[in-house]
């Protein structure tokens, strides 16, 4: 049978009008939840317009979500690969059999019992394959509903920060992000089989979107903070794993809200001893009392991270019962998971022999290739930006322009200023003569861990159905020099940095009036507030985000994209949308309409689609249709004859 006639027998009218149904109570709860009433012409903001626009959006991707369900179910009819393990033991727990467990599965038990739930609510008689894996579609779809309230209110928190208007509205960039989030390519491809990832992925951004609403609040109500223990113990429910993010990631964001909150009086710097032992002394009192160093993470440089933790650090240790009572349900969490490890002598249920965590620290040095192939179109400002230097040559017109291009900063530059301390100070912070030896430091250490921690997992090796299988043989196993390239870690200017990126020198020295001005370690002038979706996150989240990757990701021997899921996924919604500076690159034959229309609409979001869409059908194409069978050295069928399927 055809393409074609599946998805003709298999997309019935009752089918799409099924899916038109579920998707217009998303769209519309959607609107109703991000949208500002407003009167008169019919705009994005208005819930009408919005419904409308959020439903399409959500039943193409149930469109897409669907087909690709009847296609692997018409042509994988049975259980494939990790699903020998997951549909039977779902099947025995739609049977009521809640005891019985195969220690073959090392997950917990939270998507059988999830499929137990659907199966009712839908009043599904048995629990076939098609039934189970329908589970996953549904929380794709959920999965871009919640991404698309946790940016908005990512934008709304953003704007708080800068002081200016807030608002709950969902903006297009938010809604058009968690609809490429959900068709992530290693999200997506597991929407029609019966994996974990796709629920385990949903339920942390639930906790996720209570964190955000939690941040909003003067003070969390009791009710709230029960609530935010119950997702936390939902997560785990998903995968152990997701402890580094419900716990370490926002549990840390949860710490530092509770430390800004203090809000300390502006500091008079009239008194203040200009030596570097004053100087120290004044900046440990000032970040005692809850002034932490936190820029944004465009504005900020290698030293500012150091002030930041530092900072955040003396100020937590000082205001414990603020940082307890704000961050103490998922220091909960953190118990109850302490607990089970010590009732289950481990993290790991079931066979714990092939998963024994261990420091890989190259998994840090994987992700980055991993993030520039999914996310290439995200970097396509650095890419035109790289651009503009040699047009300007060839179109004779490198004069500075009078309007800030793309690569220019916003803020005018100024004259350098006497340093407030003289010496080995103005070297470090002015001047940064530490950046180079930081980077070589950093090259070198990527290359020690590249020498000394490159583990190859059996598994990775032994499997040639995953696509990791390929990419170690011929980059990692197939070349040293190519091994030793790709461990070069990214430098200064990421997505997360709106262009341009604007680095800010030193602070001025004090006036000698007694004006009061609020301090940190390096003040820096203050830039005048950028528009919410355009926003660079504070300094701390970025560092909060790095350590969680790091935990998830160094304490596991194999190398699967699945587990870089929850790391991009979070990193995807820091992304500040893309706006070039009015009359950018306009002298530039090409780049000007460029910059033209990205004013009106961030480009990279249609190209990122795009490019998610292609490479969904490259790799469904694989799975579908290039299989292939195991052969012994005698060139016999092994396996038991079964089909071997590309995948993830």
């Amino acid at each position: 049978m055809g393409t074609l006639q599946v998805l003709r027998e298999s997309l019935t009218a009752a089918e799409l009008l099924k899916g038109l149904g579920i998707t217009v109570l998303l769209g519309r709860f959607l609107a109703t939840t991000s949208a500002r009433q407003q009167k008169g012409a019919l705009t994005w903001n208005s819930p009408i317009a919005l419904g409308a626009i959020t439903t399409a959006g959500l039943f193409f991707l149930f469109l897409v979500a669907r087909s690709w369900l009847a296609l692997v179910d018409h042509h994988v009819p049975e259980p494939y690969l990790d699903e020998f393990f997951h549909i039977p033991q779902a099947q025995t727990y739609c049977e009521g059999r809640y005891w019985d467990w195969d220690d073959k599965i090392t997950t917990p038990p939270g998507l059988y019992l999830l499929s137990v739930a659907y199966h009712k609510f839908w009043m599904l008689t048995e629990c076939t394959p098609l039934t189970l894996r329908s589970n996953n579609l549904l929380a794709t779809l959920l999965t871009a509903l919640v991404a698309a309230r946790c940016r908005s209110l990512i934008e709304a928190r953003s704007a708080e920060r800068d002081g200016g208007s807030t608002s709950q509205s969902l903006s297009y960039y938010s809604y058009h992000t968690a609809i490429n989030i959900a068709l992530f390519p290693v999200i997506f491809f597991f929407s029609a089989l019966y994996y974990t990832d796709t629920f385990s992925t949903l339920f942390v951004l639930l906790a996720y979107q209570n964190h955000l609403l939690r941040v909003g609040l003067d003070k969390p109500s009791v009710l709230n903070d029960v609530w935010t223990v119950v997702l936390g113990v939902f997560g785990l429910f998903m995968r152990q794993t997701n402890v580094f993010w419900i716990v370490v990631y926002m549990g840390g964001l949860e710490a530092v809200h509770a430390l800004r909150s203090l809000k300390p009086a502006p500091a008079d710097q009239s008194a203040r001893e200009l030596t570097l032992a004053g100087d120290i002394r004044y900046y440990l009192w000032r970040a005692s009392v809850g002034d932490i160093h936190d820029l944004p993470l465009n504005l900020s440089w290698p030293h500012d991270w150091f002030f930041s933790l530092a900072t955040i650090a003396v100020a937590a240790v000082c205001n414990p019962s603020e940082v307890l009572r704000q961050a103490w349900p998922h220091i909960t969490v953190l118990g109850l998971f302490a607990g089970f490890v010590a009732w289950n002598e481990g993290v790991v249920l079931g066979d714990k022999s092939n998963h024994v965590a261990t420091i890989h620290l190259a998994q840090m040095l994987y992700i980055w290739p991993f993030f520039a192939f999914f996310s290439a179109p995200l970097l396509i400002p650095s890419f035109l930006s790289l651009l503009e230097a040699p047009l300007r040559l060839v179109t004779k017109s490198a004069k500075i322009p009078s309007k800030p291009t793309l690569t220019q900063p916003l803020l005018k530059p100024e004259e350098p200023e006497k340093p407030l301390i003289p010496g080995i100070t103005d070297l470090l912070f002015v001047k940064r003569i530490y950046y180079i030896p930081y980077i070589l430091g950093t090259v070198l250490l990527s290359l020690a861990v590249v020498k000394f921690n490159t583990i190859i997992h059996p598994f990775t090796l032994a499997d040639n159905r995953h696509y990791m299988f390929y990419v170690f043989r011929y980059t990692i196993l197939g070349s040293v020099k190519l091994r030793y390239l790709l461990s070069t870690p990214p430098h200064d200017q990421s997505p997360l940095d709106p262009p341009p990126t604007t680095r800010l020198r030193k602070h001025p020295p004090p006036s000698k009036s007694k004006t009061t001005v609020t301090t940190t370690p390096t003040p820096t002038p203050t830039p005048p507030p950028p528009t919410p979706s355009t926003s660079s996150p504070p300094t701390s989240t970025a560092l909060l985000w790095l350590l969680a990757t790091t935990l998830s990701l160094v304490t596991a021997p194999l190398v699967e994209p699945r587990y870089f899921i929850l790391p991009w996924v979070f990193w995807r919604l820091l992304v500040p949308a893309w706006k070039p500076a009015a009359g950018a690159g306009k002298d530039l034959p090409g780049l000007g309409r460029v910059y033209q229309l990205g004013q009106s609409i961030d480009l990279r979001l249609g190209l990122e689609t795009v490019w998610f869409l292609a490479i969904n059908v490259g790799t469904m194409y694989m799975f579908l249709f290039r299989s292939f069978y195991w052969r012994d050295a005698d060139g016999e069928v092994s396996d038991g004859g079964r089909v071997q399927r590309f995948m993830w």
